[in-house]
């Protein structure tokens, strides 16, 4: 008998030090993702356009095989290779993040841009009213590829940022706690694309066929400010990709050894808010996010005129193009 209760509180131990193992990798894991935000928004503001155009008993499914793929994605394909750049070539790290943090930086320079050119939205809504045009499925094929694509970019960049966010020596931890990651993200994006891209049906529906006044004001405002709230996201979303891609460039740097923008910006903010508070944590964000915009308005030249020149030579134009 005695042996069995030693046994059994032997079993009890190992489960507490399981859950409390469970425990901490669910903290690391939300304490990771926190970091992506930036590009989890994009994630999010980015997908709808892609089912934009479609019927209505088409949107979820497109939503559902973008979301199949983003998971697939993460889970066989980035995450394996998180862990082995994180075993053998962790100094790596740092040149990845510069590189997602300018690619972020890039995307939201170039959305204040069209912003301030009217004449690309004439551009994009001639190629849109062409794309109509074509066979339904085969529209809806392209655009789920191009999806795909802008998805993996994004999922490669929250999961280098969620790998560098973590603290911990065990490859075990990084991986379990990098798979939490990944499933939550693709779950709180396209279960949050999902809600806005039916939203104005639901909407119409209450709208319609709602049996209360009050639903029917519902349903109307829903559908009067869907379009509102989609600009309103991809406002929030840009401001979120500069701020963000700031950020990762100026910690990055200092992880290479160039502590001078980190620590310059940490002075001012102190400087001007004090040392911690929300105040300390908005200049930070201002500085960052005007930091990232100037990075990537100089990279906006760069891409369009050397770089995509250049993939368009040795034939990957039109997949970087759909890609971006």
């Amino acid at each position: 008998m005695s042996g069995l209760l030693a046994l059994l509180d032997d079993v009890a131990a190992i489960a507490k030090v399981a859950a409390a193992s469970v425990d901490d990798v669910i903290a690391q894991a939300g304490k990771a993702g926190a970091k992506a935000a930036g590009a989890v928004i994009d994630d999010a503001a980015v997908t709808p356009k892609y089912v934009h155009g479609f019927e209505a008993r088409r949107e979820l499914p497109i939503v559902w095989k973008i979301a199949r793929a983003s998971i697939f994605n993460k889970l066989v394909i980035l995450l394996p290779a998180a862990l082995i750049l994180s075993v053998f070539a962790p100094w790596l790290i740092p040149v990845f993040l510069i590189f997602g943090g300018a690619y972020l930086c890039f995307e939201g320079a170039e959305k204040v841009h069209h912003w301030l050119s009217p004449k690309h939205h004439d551009v994009q809504e001639a190629v849109a009213k062409k794309m109509s045009a074509e066979d339904s499925a085969r529209l809806e094929e392209q655009k789920v590829k191009g999806a795909i694509k802008t998805d993996f970019i994004l999922s490669a960049e929250i999961m280098t940022i969620a790998l560098a966010a973590l603290e911990t020596d065990s490859l075990w931890f990084r991986g379990a706690a990098l798979a939490v990651v990944a499933v939550g993200i693709t779950a709180l994006v396209y279960g949050a694309v999902a809600l806005i891209v039916k939203a104005d049906d639901v909407g119409l529906h209450m709208a319609s066929n709602g049996r209360l006044g009050t639903t029917q004001k519902i349903g109307a405002a829903i559908v009067r400010g869907m379009p509102t709230f989609l600009k309103v996201l991809t406002f929030v979303g840009t401001l979120a990709m500069l701020w963000v891609g700031g950020s990762i460039i100026v910690h990055a740097v200092a992880e290479m050894g160039w502590h001078g923008p980190e620590d310059w910006v940490k002075t001012v903010a102190k400087n001007l808010a004090g040392e911690e508070g929300f105040g300390n944590w908005l200049v930070k964000a201002v500085i960052d996010g005007i930091g990232g915009l100037v990075v990537g308005l100089a990279l906006i030249p760069v891409v369009t005129k050397v770089l995509m020149p250049a993939l368009r030579a040795v034939g990957l134009g039109g997949k970087a193009k759909e890609a971006h």
